[in-house]
């Protein structure tokens, strides 16, 4: 089973879009098992964030990241980051298909509701940045 981070943004939470977000994952078979909702510090999001440090972007991703709470979870299933990824769509909303959630709810580059995961020794770090092995429940479906 593979495993993936799945963050809705500060300008998802605040434009009311929690629910809208977890229904797509729930309707596209995308388990959740684990979640929380937490505000980075900006230190926080430097961190999460380090693999960037030094990039034009990185800080206004910090700044825009820890600038109010998130919803963090763990996505697990066959092939959940490449799902999950088509259902979030492109970086820039511009360029993302019609019926991602990027492409209907994102309003810039950066504020584009949501953030996955892109390899399976990314979300490792990501996940473990955020979640120790007691706050993830095994799979629904293997749960017997």
């Amino acid at each position: 089973m593979e495993r993936t981070l799945a963050i809705i943004k500060p300008d998802g939470v605040s434009r009311g879009l929690i629910g809208e977000v977890i229904s797509r994952l729930e309707k596209n078979g995308l388990n959740i098992v684990a979640m929380k909702m937490l505000h980075m510090s900006k230190q926080q999001a430097e961190g999460f964030y380090n693999v960037h440090a030094g990039k034009h972007f990185f800080e206004s991703v910090t700044d825009f990241m820890s600038s109010g709470p998130c919803v963090v979870m763990v996505l697990e299933g066959e092939g959940v980051i490449d799902k999950y990824r088509k259902l979030m769509g492109a970086t820039n909303y511009k360029d993302a298909e019609e019926g991602t959630i990027r492409r209907e709810f994102a309003t810039d580059i950066e504020k584009n509701v949501v953030h996955g995961s892109d390899g399976p020794q990314t979300a490792s770090f990501e996940i473990s940045y955020f979640f120790n092995e007691l706050e993830i429940v095994k799979n629904s479906t293997t749960i017997g």
